[in-house]
């Protein structure tokens, strides 16, 4: 810390108690009191240097009083600044420091300790002090702005605030490359003992990290209005978002308790969260975040998903204004496919409980997001297929949202206080072209049907229909089809499409086999060359080709025997129940027909097992092919 020694003479001060006593050999005449304090003194040295002092003296001894006694309630810095500026009255050694010099600057201000009553007097020692010294560095500056709190009308009048702001935004937004030997981290400028060196010299200063974050934590020990202020001349002297945002995000940190407790351990910045220096009541946290929240830029990515969700989760626990809570939601919306299942999983801190999880919140995040992709033309379905939709790098981000939001309705589907129309908007939320695949959502309907057994037929299929069954993988087919708590409409249009993709995928196959065959003549002759290596993939495809056929093979059987359970379980119905209870099961399934439902049935499975029989053919094909592949030929 830098300093400046005034004064030549050797302490003659020593206290007794709550009384101060200088030792001149000559008698006090006068007695200043300082709050508790009071200091035994003589007149001449006070009144040659101050103005303020010789007026009250004179005011005093007016009155005819055998000892002049003054009072002096008001003195920037209290008892402690008075002592100081007493010694320099008397020509005492002491220190000017970035600790003091504000209250003495604003204690000689007060007490007129101009030019007027003495060469060199303390305004002009204090003010050159702060000018050459204070504010040409970074560390003493930010302590005298400091200091400024404890007299901030004192320092505001006397513009020590604003200068001690603007030089620390200065090398705040300067880049740190630019500063050279202070703000290196290693170098040759650097003495073994860790100081900097300059010329040679030992500054006594300690090097600094050169990255732009390197000012984060000096300045988060500021009080928020002092924090606010210079965040704001940082802004006026166009520091870069990013840059400010991280700041903003270090300071609530230290000050918000909830916000660390969630922090990940693989946050980006490896810069650790100093403690509070004293713990916020709930109240100042509150107005902390809402002025977090007013100064941080609206801008996608300045700051994680992960701090956002730990703002809202705060303002939500605090009851922060509406507003605030708003603007978080949109904040987060604009970066939502970034976030995590665990970001998105917070607790309903409302008091009517209504629902474990904040299923509202998240409702509208989502709105938030979509009506942002919209704005940014990332939905435009009706005009490409399946295919080029999935692999379209303008819908990656409502991609992930949407599993996002699948797994988080998984995740909240067990709670039995979760209404169905709540379950249902924000599952009918996301598009349905952003999900390639409805197995996720599959998932969280059969929990939500599982944990939700009092529902009608009627909901249950209004709930079933938010999946397209076209889009099931052939593994959710095959336990929707078996799935007792589906409708049984949902269940036959199931067995359909799954009897589909079974068949595209046999026709597939046989595609492949028929091009495994046209170039069975080419690998025969690149066989020789590659030393065997046409012989091994060639095995290898048909291992693989063999295993894929059997299982479709199994697969097709187990759908004939549960199609033909079907057909003989609605014959027995219509013979039972005659010709209308027949036309209500066929209206309730969608056919017109008993004869064209079962022809339909027949055909296909006429169809499979012609599918059957030309993949054994396939297969004794490779067999003989194999064969002649051996190396004995």
């Amino acid at each position: 810390m830098a300093c400046m020694k005034l004064g030549s003479k050797s302490d003659a001060f020593h206290r007794q108690g709550q009384a101060w006593f200088c030792t001149t050999g000559l008698p006090s005449d006068i007695i200043v009191e300082v709050g508790e304090m009071s200091f035994h003194l003589h007149k001449f040295p006070l009144l040659s240097r101050s103005g303020g002092l010789e007026r009250l003296i004179a005011e005093a001894s007016e009155e005819g009083d055998e000892k002049c006694v003054i009072n002096l309630p008001d003195i920037p810095g209290g008892a402690k600044t008075f002592e100081l500026l007493a010694k320099f009255c008397y020509g005492v050694k002491l220190e000017l420091t970035s600790s003091n010099v504000v209250y003495l600057r604003c204690a000689a201000e007060h007490l007129e300790m101009t030019e007027e009553y003495g060469e060199d007097n303390l305004i002009m020692q204090t003010e050159t002090f702060l000018n050459q010294v204070v504010l040409r560095n970074w560390k003493d500056s930010l302590k005298a702005l400091q200091t400024c709190d404890d007299i901030l009308p004192y320092a505001e009048e006397l513009h020590i605030t604003k200068k001690c702001i603007e030089s620390l935004a200065t090398k705040a937004c300067t880049d740190p490359n630019l500063f050279g030997w202070p703000m290196m981290e290693h170098g040759p400028m650097q003495s073994p003992g860790g100081s900097v060196l300059w010329n040679g010299i030992s500054t006594g200063a300690r090097p600094k990290n050169s990255s732009s974050d390197w000012w984060y934590e000096d300045v988060s020990i500021l009080s928020l209005p002092l924090y606010k202020r210079l965040i704001s001349v940082m802004e006026s002297r166009g520091i870069r978002q990013e840059i400010l945002a991280g700041s903003l995000a270090f300071y609530a940190k230290r000050y918000l308790p909830g916000l660390n407790r969630r922090q990940a351990a693989s946050e980006s910045s490896s810069r650790s969260i100093p403690l509070a220096l004293a713990q916020l009541s709930e109240e100042d946290q509150k107005i902390l975040l809402e002025d977090i929240d007013r100064l941080l830029p609206m801008q996608k990515g300045l700051v994680t998903t992960k701090f956002l969700f730990g703002l809202l989760r705060t303002a939500l626990i605090l009851k922060a204004s509406p507003s605030c809570i708003s603007t978080l939601e949109k904040r987060i919306g604009m970066q939502l496919d970034q976030a995590t299942l665990e970001d998105l999983l917070m607790p309903n801190f409302s008091y009517s409980m209504e629902t474990l999880y904040n299923v509202d919140c998240v409702q509208r995040i989502v709105e938030h997001f979509l009506a942002l992709d919209q704005i940014t033309g990332g939905a435009s379905p009706c005009s490409v297929d399946d295919e080029q939709l999935i692999g379209s790098p303008s819908l990656t981000p409502i991609t992930m949202v949407a599993k996002l939001i699948d797994g988080y309705l998984a995740e909240v589907a067990p709670d039995v206080n979760l209404k169905l129309p709540k379950f249902q908007a924000l599952a009918a939320a996301v598009p349905e072209y952003a999900r390639p695949l409805d197995d996720g959502l599959y998932r969280a309907i059969d929990i939500y049907l599982k944990s939700h057994p009092w529902l009608a037929e009627s909901d249950r299929e209004q709930l079933c229909r938010l999946m397209d069954c076209q889009k099931l993988s052939l593994e959710a087919c095959t336990h929707a089809a078996q799935n007792e708590r589906l409708p049984l409409r949902i269940i036959v249009q199931v067995l359909f499409f799954e009897q589909l993709q079974l068949r595209t995928s046999i026709a597939g196959c046989f595609l492949v086999s028929d091009n495994l065959d046209g170039s069975r003549q080419l690998r025969s002759g690149l066989a020789g060359s590659t030393e065997g290596g046409g012989w091994v993939t060639a095995v290898r495809e048909n291992q693989v080709l063999k295993v894929g056929m059997d299982n479709m093979r199994m697969r097709v059987s187990e759908l004939e025997k549960e199609c033909s359970s079907m057909r003989q379980e609605i014959e027995k119905l219509g013979k039972s129940k005659g010709s209308s209870t027949w036309g209500n099961v066929s209206k309730k399934f969608g056919f017109k027909m008993k004869s064209q439902m079962c022809s339909a049935q027949e055909g296909s499975i006429s169809n499979q097992n012609n599918v059957s029989a030309k993949a054994v053919k396939a297969k004794d094909r490779h067999g003989k092919h194999k064969k002649s592949l051996s190396p004995d030929r």
